[in-house]
C-alpha cells in the first residue's frame, strides 16, 4: 500500500519488506518526517519483518486539518489504527519516536487489541511527565513546549530555531531535510498543532501498558530526562525491557543499529 485515508486525510505510507513478516509500524517524531528511519528500515528487513512507516498528520500535505484539537493523541492515536485497517491488520508491533513514541503509548493504551508490542525511542510513557516537571529538571527542559502555544510568534521563530538541529548530533542530510521541511509556513503550523493540542489530550489519560514493551533511552537526551525514563516501569503491567543508551536524542537517525536490535528482540521475543 502506498496510502490511507481518515475523516478526509489522505497519510502516504511506506510499506517494504518480506509481504508476509510481522508487521512492524514506525511512527516518527518532531520534527521529521517518515525518512528518519531510513536507516532502520533495512535492518529490519533482514530480519524477515514488514514495515509500514507513515507520514503523520500534520507533516503530509493532505493531511493538515487546522485546528488544534485535531492534534490531540485521540486523533493521532485513531490514525494508527485506520493504518492498520487499511493494511488488513488486525495487530501490529507498533514503534515511535519522539512525538511518535507518545503516539504508540497512547495506541498501546488505549488500543491494546491492535497491537502486539510497543517499542518506544527517546520519549516515556505519557503518565511520568507530568510528574517529572515538577520534581526534576524536565520542567526546564520542556520550556519550548509552553512556547508553542502561542499565536504566530513560534512559526515566525521556527526557522532561526532548526538551524539548531545541526549542533543537536543529527546526520547532515537529516538536518538539510527537516529543515526544508520546517521552511514551509503551512507545515510549521501543522507541526506546531501537535504541541498546542497538548492541553486537549489530558482526558482520557493514557492507562498503563498490558502489551510487551521496550522503552530505549538515550542518558544525553537533551528533551527528555531521566526521571520520567527510569519511572515509565511503572506503566507496564506486561513485559517490560529499559535499554539505556549512551545517547542523544536522535535515536532512529544516529543509532540505528541499537534501534532496530531493540526493535527486532521485542517483535521475536513477542508470542
Amino acid at each position: 500500500m502506498k496510502e490511507f485515508s481518515r475523516s478526509g486525510l489522505t497519510f502516504p505510507v511506506r510499506d517494504s519488506g518480506p509481504t508476509g513478516g510481522r508487521a512492524v509500524v514506525l511512527l516518527h517524531g518532531f520534527p521529521q518526517d517518515e525518512s528518519s528511519f531510513d536507516r532502520v528500515v533495512p535492518l529490519l528487513h533482514e530480519q524477515g519483518l514488514r514495515t509500514l512507516v507513515p507520514t503523520q498528520r500534520g507533516y503530509a500535505p493532505a493531511a493538515r486539518p487546522r485546528r488544534r484539537r485535531d492534534y490531540t493523541l485521540t486523533e493521532l492515536s485513531q490514525d494508527v489504527v485506520a493504518l492498520l485497517d487499511a493494511a488488513g491488520l488486525e495487530r501490529a508491533h507498533v514503534v515511535g519516536h519522539d512525538w511518535g513514541g507518545a503516539v504508540a503509548w497512547a495506541v498501546a493504551g488505549w488500543h491494546p487489541d491492535r497491537v502486539y508490542s510497543v517499542t518506544a525511542l527517546s520519549t516515556p510513557h505519557p503518565a511520568t511527565m507530568l510528574p517529572a516537571m515538577v520534581r526534576s529538571s524536565q520542567g526546564l527542559k520542556s520550556w519550548y513546549m509552553g512556547f508553542f502555544q502561542l499565536p504566530w510568534l513560534p512559526e515566525l521563530t521556527m526557522p532561526r530555531m532548526a538551524k539548531g538541529l545541526a549542533r543537536s548530533g543529527l546526520p547532515a542530510e537529516s538536518v538539510a531535510r527537516y529543515q526544508a521541511l520546517l521552511a514551509e509556513p503551512a507545515a510549521r503550523t501543522a507541526m506546531l498543532n501537535w504541541y498546542r493540542g497538548l492541553p486537549l489530550s489530558q482526558r482520557p489519560p493514557v492507562p498503563d501498558i498490558g502489551v510487551p514493551a521496550t522503552y530505549v533511552w538515550g542518558t544525553g537526551d537533551f528533551a527528555l530526562g531521566r526521571y520520567a525514563a527510569e519511572h515509565t516501569a511503572e506503566r507496564v503491567t506486561a513485559d517490560y525491557r529499559f535499554l539505556p543508551l549512551d545517547a542523544g536524542h536522535w535515536l532512529p537517525e544516529t543509532r540505528p543499529a541499537e534501534v532496530a536490535a531493540a526493535i527486532i528482540d521485542r517483535v521475536t521475543g513477542t508470542p
